[in-house]
């Protein structure tokens, strides 16, 4: 969930050359400490669900190192195609923990530290398998906003050193991965709306795996291992206040007044732009729907309010075609009808209520317009 800037992808290249040149043989002594790092969430996009990382630490060999899987490079050709298709390689670094935390601290972003109660053996083969990681093409790997980041990879990285799957999903498994994503937009709402509407079906599964920094803390300190807690009670490493972010347009208020606009002014040229939006974000989903790799963007049912055919009614409307202009009107006004049922019981059908009215209304003008007139006869 954290991308790291490029002065720190350099200085893992630094500390990589250091590690590679002993780690593997490198043994910690007894009084080495492994442990969970979660960073709180941030205000930037990239920041909004927190990050994930592992510290290693070992005074009596000078180690206190923080490994994680959230770094990429921005200088990668074609970086936004890769990332929208979702074939955009990530991969693991190394910092210290001293230019971890100066990070943070400069982000003003808590960080919490949760130390691993497990015995010496298990920590060397925890640094064993993130030396390797490091040092070979495993470093690399392919994100997927929920299957495969920064959080999940550290599970992964921890089962397999622990030897079977001791860290596994036991909270809000009656949660959809929507439900469960919704509240970390609060105070970021054109975030939250463009998400709710590029999603598709995937993320109104049943969460079942651990995919969120905090969802990891929150089960490590229900998880045992050996008959014991696998960690300690989390500890407070930085704490600062979140703000939320003061925004005059990225709010509730700026949509609704942009919404009733549409309405109270009652301009046809304003009815077909926002037509033309809508049916072109159709278009968008779909497409990226069938392009992308991210299985979150398939199966988008917003299409049905987003609905690629409104553009074909303006064709209609255009050339005049009352007949045709009222059969489409009609089309999208039923398909809207079906999306309504589709989202009973989903989280974002609020968000997307002022928009289904607002279309329907324009719609039903339009049936208005081109119907054919029954004559009263006196």
């Amino acid at each position: 969930m954290k991308s790291f800037s490029l002065k720190l992808i350099v200085l893992f290249f630094f500390l990589f050359a250091t590690i590679n040149t002993f780690g593997q043989n490198l043994v910690l002594s007894k009084n080495a400490r492994a442990s969970v790092i979660t960073c709180d969430t941030g205000n930037e996009s990239y920041s909004l669900f927190g990050h994930t990382a592992i510290r290693i630490t070992d005074l009596e060999n000078n180690l206190d190192v923080v490994y994680n899987y959230g770094a990429f490079d921005f200088r990668t050709p074609n970086f936004v195609v890769k990332f929208a298709k979702g074939d955009l390689q990530y991969f693991a670094v190394a910092n210290t923990f001293s230019d971890f935390m100066s990070q943070y601290t400069y982000e003003q972003r808590s960080v919490f530290e949760q130390e691993l109660l497990i015995p010496l053996d298990y920590k060397q083969k925890l640094f064993d398998n993130l030396t390797t990681v490091l040092s070979s093409n495993e470093s690399y790997y392919t994100y997927k906003f929920i299957d495969k980041n920064c959080t999940s990879m550290v599970v992964d990285i921890l089962n397999k050193t622990l030897g079977s799957t001791i860290i596994a999903k036991n909270l809000d498994t009656d949660k959809t991965y929507r439900s469960i994503l919704f509240p970390y937009f609060d105070n970021f709402f054109y975030e939250k709306l463009g998400t709710s509407i590029i999603f598709g079906t995937k993320v109104d599964e049943y969460s079942n795996h651990i995919f969120l920094p905090f969802e990891l803390l929150q089960s490590l300190q229900q998880t045992h291992f050996k008959n014991q807690l696998l960690c300690k009670e989390s500890k407070i490493l930085l704490d600062y206040k979140k703000q939320a972010p003061n925004s005059w347009w990225d709010n509730v208020y700026t949509y609704l007044i942009f919404l009733s606009l549409i309405l109270i002014l009652n301009k046809k040229f304003i009815d077909t732009f926002y037509l033309i939006l809508m049916g072109f974000l159709g278009i968008f989903f779909c497409s990226v729907g069938f392009y992308s790799f991210h299985q979150e963007l398939a199966n988008n049912y917003n299409v049905l309010l987003f609905n690629p055919t409104l553009l074909i009614l303006l064709y209609f409307l255009v050339v005049n075609n009352k007949k045709w202009s009222v059969n489409m009107a009609v089309f999208n006004i039923i398909s809207i009808g079906v999306y309504l049922i589709v989202m009973i019981n989903k989280a974002h059908l609020l968000i997307v209520l002022p928009l289904m009215l607002t279309s329907t209304f324009i719609l039903a003008k339009i049936i208005f317009r081109n119907s054919k007139r029954i004559p009263v006869v006196i």
